[in-house]
């Protein structure tokens, strides 16, 4: 059981285009629930607000590729 648990640490695992930007997903969620727990005073408006935050950060982020991804198609 040792070797099994040591092996998830020393073997990587390797991630392709979609799988990466599913890992982006959680992390961009959590980063919105803290943000926003921080900031917001009524405690029942937190959820809402960390889902809309989240969903702007993650199309932002989205955006931003697209766009990097236009200029380098057009400077290649």
């Amino acid at each position: 059981m040792t070797t099994t648990l040591a092996a998830l640490f020393t073997t990587p695992i390797e991630l392709t285009g979609p799988l990466r930007f599913l890992l982006m997903l959680p992390l961009c969620f959590s980063v919105a629930v803290v943000y926003k727990t921080m900031r917001m005073e009524d405690v029942r408006a937190i959820p809402a607000a960390s889902l809309i935050l989240w969903a702007t950060i993650v199309l932002a982020m989205c955006a931003v590729g697209v766009g990097l991804w236009a200029v380098f198609s057009i400077l290649v």
